[in-house]
C-alpha cells in the first residue's frame, strides 16, 4: 500500500513510503545486549537513507501484546539484494517480540520514514559520536560519507569494551574508529572534549554528528558554538503513527532563540545540532 503525505502535513516534498511484509533473513545476537536483524524488502524500502527509520509491526511475545508499531532506525541497506537491517536492544514488549523472529518469518513494516542526515559535499572530514543504539543510526552515515568522498572519525561509546558495537562497519567504510567506555573513564565528557578539540585544531572536523547520549549532545552543542561548526543530531523518541498525524512525538526546539514545537517523526528524526533542547 502506497501512502502519500497527509494533507495536514503538507509542505516539503516527501517521497512515497510503503507498507509491506518483509521476510526475515537473519536475526542473531551481536553481544550481551543487542541483536542484528536483516529483512528482505521491496526496492523502495532498500533505498532508505542514513537517519531514516521504519515502523515495525512486532510479533507478540508469549503472554504480551505490543500496542503500537516500534520505530527502528535503519542500520544498513543493500539496494542490490533489496535488504534492510536493524540493530536493536531487547528492552520492551516490541523488541522482545522481534527477538522471537526466525529466518523465513514475516515482519510487516512501514517506511522509509522521516528526514535523514545531509552531507555537504564541501566537507572534507566529519566526526560522529554514538552510544548504544545510537550507533545503529550513525552506521549508515559512514557509508554515505564514503560515497561522498568525505572522511570520518567515529567515536563509539559504551559502558564496557564488550558492548562497543559497529567497529567493523565504520572501518570497512573508511572511518577512523576510537572506542571509549565508562569502565576506563574514556567516555567522560572532559576526555571527549579533549579528543574533539584536537581534531578541530588539526582541521579534521568540518561538522559534528551524534545520536544516543544527552551529555554528548550538550558537549557537541557547546563545541559547535565555540568553533562555529555545523552539526546534526538524530533524536530517539517514542512514536505512535510515525507519519506526523498523531502528534505523539512533539518536542521543544530552539529555532533562532524561540522555542517551537516539532514532530520528531515528521520534521526529523535528524535535526540541526543547535535546535535540539538537551
Amino acid at each position: 500500500m502506497n501512502i502519500t503525505s497527509p494533507a495536514s502535513c503538507a509542505g516539503a516534498f516527501r517521497p512515497h513510503v510503503a507498507e509491506e511484509v518483509s521476510l526475515v533473513l537473519h536475526n542473531a545476537t551481536v553481544n550481551g545486549e543487542y541483536r542484528h536483524l536483516v529483512v528482505q524488502t521491496s526496492a523502495l524500502a532498500a533505498q532508505a537513507r542514513a537517519g531514516q527509520f521504519f515502523q515495525l509491526l512486532c510479533p507478540a511475545p508469549p503472554g504480551e501484546a505490543p500496542f503500537f508499531r516500534r520505530p527502528m532506525s535503519v542500520y544498513g541497506t543493500d539496494i542490490t539484494a533489496n535488504t534492510v537491517s536493524f540493530l536493536y536492544k531487547v528492552a520492551g514488549v516490541g523488541t522482545r517480540g522481534l527477538a522471537t523472529l526466525r529466518p523465513g518469518d514475516a515482519l510487516p513494516l512501514l517506511g522509509p520514514l522521516g528526514q535523514g542526515f545531509v552531507l555537504d559535499p564541501a566537507w572534507r572530514h566529519v566526526v560522529a559520536i554514538g552510544r548504544g543504539a545510537g550507533l545503529a543510526t550513525l552506521g549508515p552515515l559512514a557509508v554515505a560519507a564514503e560515497a561522498a568522498g568525505i572522511g570520518m572519525t567515529a567515536i563509539l561509546s559504551a559502558r564496557t569494551p564488550e558492548l562497543v558495537m559497529s567497529e567493523d562497519l565504520f572501518r570497512r567504510h573508511g572511518a577512523k574508529v576510537i572506542a571509549v567506555t565508562d569502565s576506563d573513564g574514556s567516555s567522560d565528557p572532559a576526555h571527549l572534549r579533549r579528543l574533539l578539540c584536537m581534531m578541530i585544531a588539526d582541521d579534521r572536523c568540518d561538522a559534528l554528528f551524534t545520536c544516543g547520549s544527552q551529555r554528548v549532545l550538550r558537549l557537541m552543542q557547546r563545541l559547535a558554538r565555540e568553533f562555529d561548526l555545523p552539526g546534526q543530531v538524530a533524536l530517539e523518541q517514542q512514536m505512535a503513527c510515525g507519519l506526523g498525524m498523531c502528534f505523539c512525538c512533539v518536542r521543544d526546539f530552539n529555532v533562532g532563540g524561540e522555542i517551537v514545537h516539532k514532530r520528531v517523526c515528521w520534521d526529523g528524526p535528524v535535526f540541526d545540532l543547535q535546535e535540539a533542547v538537551a
